[in-house]
């Protein structure tokens, strides 16, 4: 139809003008993927809304109608828990409903997956029932993983470890059912002696690979900070600047709590001696978000700039 479209409007188009062109980004996403089981597609550009509406329109009939318009202040991501669902979804660990949770590593040769139980024990007097449920769930989880970051080459998963040949079998041939789904071609060797199960997969995409770690608020990402015992002469140096030079009748000071515990410790507390020392009134304030070393100063609800 979209072809036919074209070859209709090419009597009276101006030339030069693109007769038909490939599709967009998006628009291609929803030609591989959208099927019978989409129940919503929330969209907060207004502008894609019309061109995802008009697509959907143009192939299904009907089923523009789940293309929905996001609003509200919050961005959709962080509204739909999009976010932290990536975070939880790329990072090293990935953890499962039933506690059980998977370990991901990347080499230059080969990806390895290893399955672990966590605090999950269904069936403490019957271990191997146990590792088999454990292994059918990981077998999901991992086949999800796999298209997820389009991994390809050599996969290596180490389920965890089965005696009867019977269940080795049915997570073989359970992997095996719910890897049928997945596009790229792939092969699945059977588990081996050490219960180890090999996957070729080809990488249908470059591999999708988004960093979940973050710098350190202590250290900026370094792997070093500030010494400790020097904390509280950094305190008492711009005490020494506020006080002299913006004529500042009294302050309060938030840090962590474990700095303003310290601070307030014993009966002549550093707080005191500050306060004689300044003939200044200084409170101290705790405050759990701060990061460790983390420290203001405010002056009344306004913070006062160093």
């Amino acid at each position: 139809e979209r072809f036919e479209s074209a070859f209709q409007k090419a009597a009276t188009m101006a030339i030069p003008s693109l007769f038909v062109g490939e599709l967009d980004r998006t628009n291609a996403i929803l030609r591989d993927l959208l099927n019978e089981s989409f129940s919503n597609i929330v969209v907060d550009d207004e502008v894609l809304h019309r061109e995802i509406r008009e697509y959907i329109k143009n192939i299904s009939p009907g089923l523009e109608r789940i293309v929905k318009m996001h609003k509200g202040t919050a961005s959709v991501f962080e509204s739909l828990g999009i976010e932290k669902q990536i975070k939880t979804s790329f990072g090293k660990t990935v953890t499962m409903p039933s506690g059980a949770y998977l370990i991901i590593e990347h080499t230059e040769a080969l990806h390895v997956i290893d399955v672990n139980s966590g605090h999950r024990a269904l069936n403490q007097n019957d271990q191997e029932n146990n590792a088999l449920q454990v292994n059918l769930l990981a077998a999901d989880e991992i086949a999800r993983q796999l298209r997820l970051r389009d991994m390809g080459g050599i996969i290596v998963i180490d389920f965890i470890d089965m005696y009867n040949a019977e269940h080795k079998k049915k997570l073989f041939q359970h992997m095996r059912d719910i890897m049928e789904r997945d596009r790229a071609k792939h092969h699945i060797l059977p588990l081996s002696k050490f219960g180890l199960m090999q996957i070729t997969r080809q990488r249908v995409r470059p591999e999708t690979n988004i960093v979940t770690m973050e710098d350190c608020p202590v250290c900026q990402g370094t792997g070093h900070t500030a010494p400790a015992i020097i904390l509280t002469d950094q305190i008492e140096s711009n005490l020494d600047y506020l006080f002299e030079n913006n004529h500042i009748g009294s302050l309060m000071i938030k840090a962590h709590p474990f700095v303003a515990a310290f601070l307030n410790k014993g009966l002549f507390s550093l707080k005191w001696k500050w306060r004689l020392k300044y003939k200044k009134w200084i409170s101290i304030k705790a405050s759990p978000r701060y990061t460790f070393f983390e420290y203001h100063f405010f002056k009344g609800e306004d913070e006062v700039e160093v």
